[in-house]
């Protein structure tokens, strides 16, 4: 945010104080001039690792560094006033042990000047999510469908279908919020799962593929505007036709260069004008 602006930024409190009163509104964001058109209506925005797959068009979340991931999430803070901003922890940098993910996570913060950040993990990761939160570091737990466990999960597959994967969803979710997450992203888990759980806790629940009664709602923002190609999820809704402006533009562009259109002498320098 620059020092001089007068906008009060959205804070995790605020966020935590929207519970049962305003839905919050979010969306995915990794370059400046995406986050600054989504700071005038987006009450959180989340630096996701999709940025793998979105930005860097890897075939999934893995392989995003807490560098890379740093440096966009400073792009962001920069490019916005208004919106809480959160960063995902990537993965393989905070798995390993309750010390190793506070150092990634206080390098991430410190560098790029985020909120908090979000991690995914069940009952499991608990213990880390209070080790971060005892140290200053808010986290926002993330259960249900988790994109950095596709290889034990088989594929991106919808969870907590049946009574006992539900259940064991549900405890995973009681646990982060007794560990003091300020909230818990459900994805792709069963409809009335999500709403048992928003029910449940006292935090936010922000839904993405889980159920209309979540207390927010969260996206890629890249599957909205139809810049994700020709697969965009059961759970996504295309809200804008981005790519057909971009390619319109692109094309005339194109055609005008080739044609000897553009430039003209008004977009040069130094040009004198004859009397």
């Amino acid at each position: 945010m620059s020092v001089h602006s007068k906008t009060k930024r959205i804070s995790i409190p605020d966020l935590i104080g929207y519970k049962g009163k305003k839905k919050i509104a979010s969306l995915t964001a990794y370059i400046a001039p995406i986050a600054r058109l989504l700071d005038e209506s987006q009450d959180m925005i989340l630096i996701g690792d999709s940025t793998a797959m979105v930005g860097y068009a890897m075939p999934n979340t893995l392989a995003i560094t807490v560098d890379q991931m740093a440096a966009h999430a400073a792009a962001v803070v920069r490019a916005t006033q208004r919106a809480c901003i959160l960063v995902d922890m990537p993965f393989g940098s905070y798995q390993e042990s309750p010390e190793q993910a506070f150092r990634n996570a206080a390098h991430i913060l410190a560098a790029s000047g985020a909120a908090g950040v979000k991690m995914e993990g069940g009952s499991a990761l608990a213990p880390t999510t209070r080790f971060l939160v005892d140290r200053g570091v808010p986290v926002l737990a993330h259960v249900g469908l988790m994109p950095q466990y596709v290889n034990t999960m088989g594929g991106f597959k919808a969870q907590g279908m049946s009574e006992e994967a539900a259940e064991r969803i549900f405890q995973d979710a009681l646990a982060h919020e007794k560990a003091g997450a300020f909230g818990l992203v459900l994805e792709g888990v069963a409809e009335e799962l999500a709403r048992r759980i928003t029910d449940a806790v006292a935090i936010p629940t922000i839904g993405i593929g889980a159920s209309p009664d979540c207390d927010g709602q969260i996206l890629v923002t890249e599957d909205i505007l139809g810049l994700s190609g020709d697969r965009i999820p059961k759970f996504a809704k295309p809200f804008g036709d981005a790519a057909g402006v971009i390619r319109h533009a692109a094309a005339q562009y194109a055609e005008e260069v080739r044609e000897g259109q553009f430039p003209t002498l008004d977009h040069c320098f130094g040009v004198k004008k004859k009397s």
